[in-house]
């Protein structure tokens, strides 16, 4: 009886719902340092202790990260926030979140060579010719069906020109 009590308990309470998403989204673009994909859950649990100083098991991560604990401490929160470089509010604020994603997914964008160096070639263009590109990449976009990309952020395209 008790664990169906848990189950409506866990589904009013987003925060729980999205934590593990969240440390999951962090973890999948870490890249290891030869640049490959992600580590597994024991060389991150690694690289935490090598970096922060504090530690966190592997296996403690790998349920973190797939919902099957939810009991974060706010001490462990601490310890994810320093070594994936985002403020503890990541974990439990929305608004945050939106931030921290849009620079995380434009680190992982300038991790190919050829988007950097798109992007080095576009820096100190007029703002029409950089949205005469945007428009370029935009119509490119569209040909390979990949989705749109929400510009929210004008005051970045106009700044750079």
């Amino acid at each position: 009886m008790s664990g169906s009590q848990q189950a409506p308990d866990h589904n009013d309470r987003p925060l729980l719902r999205t934590f593990d998403q969240r440390l999951s989204e962090l973890i999948a673009a870490t890249a290891t340092p030869d640049g490959c994909r992600r580590p597994g859950y024991a060389r991150l649990a690694k690289e935490i202790r090598d970096t922060t100083g504090r530690t966190i098991s592997g296996t403690y991560l790998w349920e973190l990260a797939t919902g099957k604990k939810r009991n974060v401490t706010l001490e462990q929160l601490d310890v994810l926030a320093e070594f994936f470089g985002v403020p503890p509010e990541y974990f439990l604020d929305d608004e945050a979140v939106r931030g921290i994603d849009d620079r995380r997914r434009l680190a992982v964008a300038l991790r190919d060579a050829k988007v950097r160096n798109l992007a080095l070639r576009a820096d100190g263009l007029s703002p029409a010719c950089l949205d005469a590109l945007i428009a370029m990449v935009d119509e490119a976009r569209k040909t390979q069906n990949l989705s749109s990309i929400d510009d929210d952020d004008d005051a970045t395209r106009t700044s750079s020109g």
